[in-house]
């Protein structure tokens, strides 16, 4: 005769096997500790120093150049008729030695054409100084 043996305790058991978990995160904090070390070296490097006594350089010449909303170019306070004026005041500029810094103030309101046009007219006479001076009001 057959006894079929009824146990009581053959529910699934629903326990998660946390051993390989435990394994990966030791294998994460040894590398993690044998890592930090290489990533808090610093480089060294030798900078020239300036002779003593020698004095600052000056600082270089700033250009406010805006552009209102309506396309309005102005330069340092003076409106810029055309194109032509203001690639010739960037020709200026750019032969200057040490190179003026450039300040673009656009306007909120701009379009973005004049705005544009202003840069690639500085990209074309090779000015490297430039750049954007009011964007915190562009936040919102």
């Amino acid at each position: 005769m057959a006894t079929t043996l009824i146990h009581s305790d053959t529910q699934p058991v629903c326990d998660m096997n946390t051993t390989p978990l435990i394994d990966v995160m030791l294998v994460l904090l040894i590398m993690f500790i044998i890592t930090l070390p290489i990533m808090t070296h610093a480089v060294k490097l030798d900078m020239p120093r300036p002779p003593p006594g020698a004095p600052p350089p000056p600082p270089p010449e700033v250009v406010d150049l805006e552009v209102d909303f309506d396309g309005t170019v102005v330069w340092n306070g003076r409106a810029v008729p055309n194109t032509g004026v203001l690639e010739s005041y960037l020709r200026a500029a750019a032969a200057k030695v040490p190179q003026p810094e450039i300040h673009l103030r656009p306007d909120a309101r701009a379009k973005y054409g004049p705005v544009a046009v202003v840069l690639a007219a500085a990209q074309r006479n090779h000015l490297r100084k430039i750049g954007f001076v009011n964007t915190p009001q562009f936040r919102d």
